[in-house]
């Protein structure tokens, strides 16, 4: 009987397949390291409900005077911009030590490598969860003015059409981001292994690209500007920026803006192209993990 090369399409898939089948591992996982995490904790995870608060109510109420936007539609926008990102760029920070922080399950327990990618991005929807939260209570107390049309920017700035039923659109949006983390923490994991100065150099430019994207700051406030201009040139980066995109299919729903389907498009080839890069490393180097750790 021919036995599969270890680069072969068929023990690639074959690793995620297995991994998939073994959920109750990779998810019992997840949730003892949230565990171990606030091990001695009064509260425990509710810490990160409470981090998580005090962050969105500190620059949204900050930035919110800075930039002279309505306090009632910006907090909600700066508290999903901050959920989701804290999710993307969790998924991307861990990514790079996903085998390196699991070295020792991996040269001792004969399981496939998928494992270790979903225990990653399980734990950060767990995360995730708990941020969920304060959205919840943001949105209780500035219901009213989500609800009906609003400019984040006078005069002359962008009409959004408010909170309706599109804010379920969210779902997908987020699930299609979770797949992205999936590809990420691999693709990440296994080149972060072999070359150990990835990490450092990802961290650094995740805090670039923090403030290259619209977070705490909105799109709306650079429309109109004239070409070649500051506010024309930082728009047309924004939009380069693939962690815009990703920020903008989750948080236009939920806070009731215009949803452009540029976002979603951008986003699908970016899932296309990132998978394709994900499954190739991990067909060939699969193999090679245990030894790189």
């Amino acid at each position: 009987m021919h036995t599969p090369s270890p680069r072969s399409w068929s023990r690639a898939f074959g690793d995620i397949n297995q991994a998939i089948a073994q959920r109750e591992l990779w998810g019992h996982l997840g949730w003892q390291d949230i565990k171990q995490r606030y091990r001695r904790s009064t509260i425990g995870p509710l810490w990160i409900t409470i981090s998580m608060a005090v962050t969105a109510a500190a620059l949204g109420g900050l930035y919110s005077q800075l930039f002279g936007q309505p306090i009632g539609t910006f907090m909600p926008y700066v508290t999903v911009g901050f959920m989701i990102w804290y999710f993307i760029s969790a998924c991307v920070l861990e990514g790079t030590e996903t085998f390196i922080a699991n070295e020792g399950l991996i040269r001792f327990l004969p399981a496939p490598l998928m494992i270790y990618v979903f225990r990653t991005v399980w734990r950060q929807v767990l995360f995730f969860a708990h941020n969920l939260v304060v959205y919840v209570i943001v949105l209780a107390i500035f219901f009213p003015q989500l609800t009906r049309p609003y400019q984040m920017v006078h005069p002359n700035g962008v009409v959004h059409p408010g909170l309706s039923w599109s804010a379920l659109l969210a779902i997908p949006a987020f699930l299609l981001i979770v797949i992205n983390g999936l590809w990420v923490t691999l693709l990440f994991g296994i080149i972060a292994t072999r070359f150990r100065d990835i990490p450092p150099v990802v961290s650094s430019f995740m805090q670039l690209f923090f403030t290259m994207t619209p977070i705490i700051w909105t799109t709306d406030l650079l429309r109109g500007g004239a070409p070649g201009s500051t506010k024309s040139l930082v728009e047309w980066l924004a939009k380069l920026n693939p962690f815009y995109h990703f920020i903008e299919i989750f948080r236009a729903p939920l806070v009731g803006q215009v949803q452009s389907w540029t976002h979603w498009a951008v986003c699908g080839v970016i899932t296309v192209v990132g998978w394709t890069l994900a499954l190739i490393a991990l067909r060939n180097y699969r193999s090679r993990v245990a030894y790189w750790v």
